[in-house]
């Protein structure tokens, strides 16, 4: 299969910028995580011990991992039911929040939306511009697109410090890992990202739909709204969740073509960084990097893989007469499904990148790309987020594949297993497995 030397340079420029991003990331992270003093303390600090007071958090109280994971689901549940009342009473929300009278979402889906969002799966079954007031889109689903990516990130925090101290009786504060997650990297992250979006033609604004005369006499109904603060968010926190219901394909989400280089830097930088954070926390930075290169040679494999195939395009409609060879004056190969601004390859681009990091955001139509294309999609998908992954879930989920995989090489060269100096024994490889059987067991036992 042909790859065009421009597909493979965007591909090159794209990944030397991830590679450059991973290291000043991942000390960013550790030094929020630790505690240590950054370039934004000065201001955020005394933000940071405002929300502790008002809380009643002792921020060096630690928690067991009893404790941490009652307070995630203790929020999480909290966050899901304030979201479904949300949704349940947007039609009282006011004109300036919900200038379309929007009606109250009904029951069945407003469940399925708030435990969607608050579990960063983000999975919507509506229409976003029909269904979703401003209010809800922005205290509501917006709301959960930080807050639990924030937990995500908390958790791979507590795994790794669990992994790097001797005794791993405490694990930290959840609502201080929270707390730092979301004020210290997501928001000051999304605000830069998000005026940067509008610069470059994304809407923000609180207007009503504009009805605007077409030029065959007809009327359309052009929608809008806050846009740019929920998409910054939703690929940073690889949440995806779109404002619109054709996602970033959307013009008004996605104007251009740096727009889209950065929504995709956007859903995979975090986890890259992740991965270096790891081994400076553990004190070895090669682990981290051993993690962070096998991520990127599956990703390379997906990403040359899907470009060639999208740009060879289906046989089939080459010998019904269809010109698909790629030139100077036409994308060629499958377009369908594809945003012509866009092209195949940073359409491919996107949707090997947002598959591989359950981010949710895309820019073109799956089932539209030709088999084997959709098939390293859906391999991604079926991964299970471990190539850089979600935020935190591709840490601790490559955390999982090292552990076991360090238990079998133990076993076959006759030694104890370890891994960063523990052991590795039955307890430890009876815990790793389960964590990554769950998830393909819950999807095959409801099938």
């Amino acid at each position: 299969m042909p790859v065009t030397l421009n597909s493979v340079l965007q591909v090159v420029i794209f990944l030397v910028i991830v590679l450059l991003l991973t290291k000043p990331v991942g000390l960013y992270l550790y030094k929020v995580f630790n505690g240590q003093r950054t370039w934004l303390s000065p201001v955020l600090v005394p933000v940071e011990r405002f929300f502790y007071r008002l809380s009643g958090i002792n921020e060096e109280d630690e928690q067991k991992w009893t404790g941490y994971m009652i307070s995630v689901l203790i929020f999480s549940v909290v966050g899901m039911l304030l979201l479904y009342l949300f949704e349940r009473t947007q039609q009282w929300q006011g004109s300036f929040f919900n200038p379309q009278g929007l009606p109250n979402v009904e029951p069945q889906l407003a469940f399925n939306t708030a435990a969607s969002f608050t579990t960063n799966t983000n999975w919507q079954n509506y229409t976003g511009e029909q269904t979703m007031s401003y209010l809800t889109q922005m205290a509501g689903l917006a709301f959960h697109q930080f807050v639990s990516a924030a937990a995500g990130i908390a958790l791979a925090v507590a795994l790794v410090r669990g992994l790097a101290r001797r005794s791993a009786q405490h694990l930290g504060s959840f609502w201080v890992d929270l707390t730092r997650g979301t004020l210290y990297i997501l928001l000051p992250i999304s605000i830069v990202i998000a005026l940067i979006f509008v610069s470059q033609g994304m809407i923000q604004n609180f207007n009503a739909y504009t009805v605007v005369h077409t030029l065959n006499g007809q009327t359309q109904t052009i929608a809008q709204g806050p846009v740019a603060s929920m998409e910054a968010i939703k690929d940073l926190g690889t949440n995806g969740g779109g404002f619109f219901n054709v996602n970033s394909a959307h013009p008004f989400e996605n104007p251009n073509a740096l727009t889209a280089l950065i929504t995709i830097l956007e859903e995979i930088t975090l986890g890259a960084g992740l991965f270096y954070m790891f081994g400076k926390w553990v004190g070895n930075t090669k682990q981290g990097w051993v993690l962070w290169i096998v991520s990127a040679i599956l990703f390379v494999i997906g990403v040359f893989i899907v470009i060639p195939a999208e740009q060879v395009g289906n046989p089939l409609l080459t010998s019904a007469g269809a010109n698909q060879v790629v030139s100077a004056t036409q994308a060629g190969g499958n377009m369908e499904g594809k945003e012509v601004r866009f092209g195949i390859t940073i359409s491919s681009l996107q949707e090997v990148t947002t598959t591989a990091t359950s981010t949710g955001t895309v820019m073109s139509f799956h089932d539209s790309y030709t088999p084997i294309g959709g098939l390293v999609l859906i391999a991604n998908i079926a991964l299970g987020e471990i190539i850089f992954g979600g935020v935190g879930a591709g840490l601790y989920s490559m955390l999982m594949f090292a552990i076991i995989g360090v238990f079998i090489a133990g076993l076959m060269v006759g030694r104890t297993p370890e891994y960063l100096g523990k052991k590795i024994e039955r307890k430890e490889i009876m815990m790793a497995v389960l964590a990554l059987l769950v998830s393909p067991l819950v999807i095959l036992g409801f099938s």
